[in-house]
């Protein structure tokens, strides 16, 4: 042990998801493809959106700052998890820890923000076709956008307070491959009860309320969409939505076990965190918008327009 009990703890030793050699070997692998696929997947969708002007729209708009808190929320925890699962030595400063956890709720918060907002601009468009573009204007997507960021951020100040300002003593072993609140707040030399509860209402705002939202939205929607009269009109209202829904499930149901259930085991909240921190992330675009009929023109036509082929040639 580094430390004593009289001792503030200077660093963290992050134990991970495995002892297992030939385990971490293939984590390494599983993880260093998930990273790949959600750098380059989010990348090309931002790259798309600002480089075809038929995909600036608010809806694109709102997916574009999703694809980047996606990014930047994963890049914050991934590589240093691949890094660890190679070395020895798996030990992480207070200083880099906090960041770490400043970094994590900042973006993470935001995509809770930026998913709500996207279900109510979906509102708009189904319940409200006439009326969107007089709603939905570009100083109202800034102003939605800025308050999704400002939120992210706000909760983080809060949370990391909260969590950082106990005193740390005694044992600096964190299990986990990164460092989150609810696994810091076990190594607490004091009574963590305040911060526990404070945490939890945070996530009420940040989790319960979205997803009330989006709900609302969508029940909206649901019933819109029964009421059209073209099947193809409700054929493709439905897979729009079903897409969305999708994402919301997979997100905000991890994030809920995480921070809003009765304490489980160290195991299933490591394997739920995996799911919301590295999977989430990745799949967002590719089942968001690269199956998009818009993006997948875009993307074609950037294909064209830079690998130009003769016809004769490419069939």
């Amino acid at each position: 042990m580094r430390q004593t009990n009289q001792t503030q703890v200077m660093e963290f030793l992050l134990l991970g998801l495995s002892d297992d050699p030939h385990t971490k070997k293939l984590l390494f692998v599983l993880f260093l493809g998930i990273y790949l696929v959600t750098v380059l997947a989010n990348l090309l969708l931002m790259c798309l959106v600002q480089g075809d002007s038929q995909l600036h729209t608010p809806m694109y708009f709102f997916l574009c700052n999703l694809s980047l808190a996606d990014l930047c929320f994963s890049t914050n925890i991934v590589p240093q998890a691949l890094v660890h699962l190679l070395s020895k030595k798996k030990f992480i400063s207070f200083t880099r820890c906090a960041a770490q956890l400043i970094l994590f709720l900042i973006f993470g918060c935001t995509q809770c923000a930026f998913l709500a907002v996207m279900s109510y601009d979906r509102y708009v468009a189904i319940c409200n076709p006439l009326h969107y573009p007089s709603i939905m204007t570009w100083r109202v997507c800034a102003q939605l956008a800025a308050g999704s960021w400002t939120s992210g951020i706000l909760v983080s100040v809060v949370d990391t307070t909260f969590t950082l300002r106990l005193p740390y003593r005694g044992s600096n072993s964190i299990a986990h491959f990164f460092c989150e609140a609810p696994a810091l707040l076990i190594l607490a030399s004091t009574d963590t009860r305040t911060s526990e509860m404070t945490i939890f209402l945070m996530g009420v705002m940040i989790l319960l309320i979205p997803v009330s939202l989006i709900l609302v939205s969508y029940s909206h929607i649901i019933v819109t969409v029964i009421r059209m009269k073209s099947a193809v009109g409700r054929l493709k209202a439905f897979s729009t939505c079903g897409t969305h829904l999708l994402v919301v499930i997979l997100f905000y149901g991890s994030a809920i076990v995480t921070y809003m259930t009765p304490k489980s085991s160290k195991e299933q909240e490591k394997l739920v965190s995996v799911f919301y921190a590295m999977v989430t992330p990745m799949l967002n675009p590719l089942i968001y918008s690269l199956r998009n009929k818009d993006v997948k023109g875009a993307l074609k036509k950037v294909a064209t327009r830079n690998f130009p082929c003769r016809l004769e040639i490419c069939h």
